[in-house]
């Protein structure tokens, strides 16, 4: 049965502890206080004393509402939209107001003048969140969520034909595998099948990849060989659902399938600072053919999930050896 999708994604505040989203602010203002001085000067010089003396102003109240954000980002978050707008609103205000005062010293100011620029900063503040939610909508709309879910329930039906395949020739001589194999296929699917909009646990990501190995086990028998190193790994780190299952469905469908020798695939999950790293490792083959040309669309349709639930803050990157693929994943720690 076909999914219902929402009509609209509701409007959210921005993650102020995305690196990100961050970036977007610093330079978005800057850009804002740059045109407003070259729209205001006759000459090239004045603009650029306009942009000067505004900076100096701008810049401290900038940076201690970007920290402020930072800092009650897990607050925000809890509130409804709407409060949280008002609330920025009011951080915006005190930190230039806060700001200008502080610096009254580099020219004669008045209580008018701290006000007028904690209305400024309002306004500014006002035209940031307003950009973010336009950019929410035009990254969340239907056709967005459609994709999203279309990318997270995609799997090869040759995976499906196979593992049915491997499957029916264990049923005489060993049942109580069949048995087990059937039912991991089932949890597989039913995951595929469920509404995978919200971020998933890591510990989850890995108990499905090892359901989703343990039928390809059935079939390639001694020619897959798999090493995990998960001792590190954060098993409370968020991260999008279906992720580790595609690739490391690569992994075997690129590196292993291809060759007639065992093969063996590297699972390594670690926590470094505030970063979840996940390293998966398999044979390369220089003459694979058309197997190594499905990697492209792979890779692409994971970078955009990333993007869509991380922003700048994660990377997926890739390295052809001589004899080897790997696939580097780094996100953000989430917990919650």
């Amino acid at each position: 049965m076909s999914q219902v999708l929402p009509e609209r994604i509701p409007d959210q505040l921005p993650d102020f502890r995305n690196l990100g989203v961050m970036m977007r602010i610093l330079i978005s203002v800057n850009v804002m206080s740059l045109v407003a001085a070259l729209g205001g000067a006759e000459t090239l010089l004045e603009a650029i004393r306009r942009y000067t003396t505004t900076a100096a102003f701008l810049e401290p109240a900038l940076v201690l509402s970007v920290m402020s954000g930072f800092v009650v980002n897990r607050w925000l978050s809890r509130l409804p939209y709407w409060q949280g707008v008002v609330l920025c609103l009011i951080i915006s205000f005190m930190m230039s107001w806060g700001a200008r005062f502080a610096l009254r010293e580099l020219e004669t100011t008045t209580v008018l003048d701290w006000t007028r620029t904690g209305l400024w900063g309002m306004g500014i503040c006002w035209l940031i969140l307003g950009y973010f939610r336009l950019r929410s909508r035009a990254l969340s709309p239907l056709l967005t969520e459609a994709r999203l879910q279309a990318l997270q329930a995609r799997i090869r039906p040759h995976f499906l034909f196979n593992s049915i395949n491997a499957v029916l020739s264990l049923i005489r001589s060993e049942p109580r595998k069949a048995e087990r194999a059937l039912e991991d296929l089932a949890d597989l699917f039913r995951v595929f099948m469920a509404d995978n909009r919200d971020l998933s646990t890591l510990q989850r990501e890995i108990e499905l990849a090892r359901q989703y190995l343990s039928i390809e086990q059935l079939r390639l028998g001694e020619r897959l060989r798999i090493e995990w190193h998960i001792d590190k790994m954060p098993a409370d780190a968020k991260i999008p659902p279906l992720v580790l299952q595609p690739l490391l469905e690569n992994a075997v469908y690129h590196g292993i399938e291809p060759s007639s020798v065992p093969g063996v695939i590297s699972i390594n999950v670690f926590r470094v600072r505030d970063q979840v790293h996940i390293d998966i490792r398999n044979p390369y083959l220089p003459d694979g053919g058309k197997h190594h040309a499905g990697n492209k669309m792979a890779m692409a349709n994971i970078r955009e999930r990333l993007f869509l639930h991380f922003d700048a803050e994660a990377q997926l990157k890739t390295t052809v050896g001589s004899d080897y693929y790997q696939i580097h994943l780094a996100l953000p720690h989430r917990d919650k």
